[in-house]
């Protein structure tokens, strides 16, 4: 199968390339570049692709092409409230207008990487499941549910869009994040002996490893149509739905010294969820998770020192939105997120 994977030098696209080359679909890449360069070890080996802006992608992209993953996008909250109108500019007009190019081009396909934060005020400690009202809380996850709202009235008997709303992502990838919850204190607790903890601790969050996530893409391409068309699927495993607190003591477990520092400074956080995973086992029932939260914390701190993680690389140049303000003062990219010729 030829895939079209959007964000192929992104965290998660870097660690789904070779996934799915593996698995023998024949892929090409197309990516704004926003981040390519932030890299911790060794530069990945990228497909074969196109370095250019969501917002330009033309019929030419998507010709030929059996299915889509479309994982591009401005990829977390901070960001997101940073900038709300370029968030729904890229991650719901953009990515609207790339599916209807995809329907109209033929491609069958069309796997959109959602999350579960669309589920973000649910509060509680009952499992979330995937026909629970939407009530997201930032502007990242509006413009997911709004993305959902309008691929679900594309849907066809030729074009299968499917939702893949993931827990957050954690591990290591290649184009390392360190702005995600278990790589951000992972780092802490190695630079400074502390993972630091600014809400009280007591959310909950749904967790899920690159790697897992990028199986569950892989298995969701070719799943009989009936069992994912036009279906959300929450993506992630029950073992791995945590507390904030929870999380930071795996990490203290992982990096040996460190102290769990719980400030509190920024108070509740309304994002807290446990989510129900049973949905797409069903659908895909050879599929299933295969790292813990543990076992991710240890990968993370091992990868850190095997890599000479520094303060300044974690701090800028593996947290988005430094990296995008700094291209911005730099002038290297405009107000619009666009680089300038």
């Amino acid at each position: 199968m030829r895939v079209l994977l959007t964000g192929h030098q992104g965290y998660l696209g870097t660690v789904m390339a070779p996934v799915l080359a593996a698995a023998g679909h024949e892929v090409v890449g197309l990516d704004a570049g926003l981040f390519a360069d932030c890299v911790l070890g060794p530069m990945p080996a990228d497909p074969p692709g196109e370095r250019i802006d969501l917002r330009d992608v033309t019929a030419e992209h998507v010709a030929g092409v059996d299915a889509v993953i479309h994982l591009a996008a401005l990829s977390n909250d901070p960001l997101g409230s940073l900038a709300p109108e370029l968030t729904y500019d890229i991650n719901h007009h953009a990515s609207v207008r790339l599916a209807r190019l995809a329907r109209d081009a033929g491609v069958r396909r069309f796997l959109y990487a959602s999350t579960c934060s669309v589920y973000g005020a649910s509060g509680g400690d009952d499992l979330v499941a995937e026909d629970a009202p939407l009530r997201p809380v930032t502007p990242y996850a509006e413009s997911k549910v709004r993305v959902e709202d309008d691929l679900h009235a594309l849907a066809d008997g030729d074009f299968t869009p499917v939702f893949m709303r993931n827990a957050t992502a954690f591990g290591y990838s290649p184009r390392l994040r360190a702005d995600i919850v278990l790589n951000n204190l992972v780092g802490h607790a190695l630079l400074s002996g502390e993972v630091l903890v600014l809400s009280d601790g007591t959310p909950w969050r749904p967790l899920v490893h690159a790697a897992d996530i990028a199986r569950a893409f892989t298995a969701a391409l070719t799943a009989p149509r009936e069992a994912v068309h036009d279906r959300a699927f929450n993506i992630g495993s029950e073992i791995n739905n945590v507390t904030v607190a929870e999380i930071a003591e795996q990490v203290a477990e992982a990096v040996s010294g460190a102290k769990v520092v719980i400030t509190g400074e920024n108070g509740a956080d309304p994002r807290s969820y446990r989510v129900d995973f049973s949905r797409f086992r069903a659908a895909v029932p050879d599929f299933d998770c295969e790292w813990t939260v543990k076992q991710g914390a240890l990968e993370l701190a091992d990868a850190y020192r095997k890599h000479g993680l520094t303060r300044e690389d974690f701090e800028r140049r593996f947290t988005r939105l430094a990296v995008l303000r700094a291209a911005t003062d730099a002038g290297t990219v405009d107000g619009t997120l666009r680089w300038r010729r």
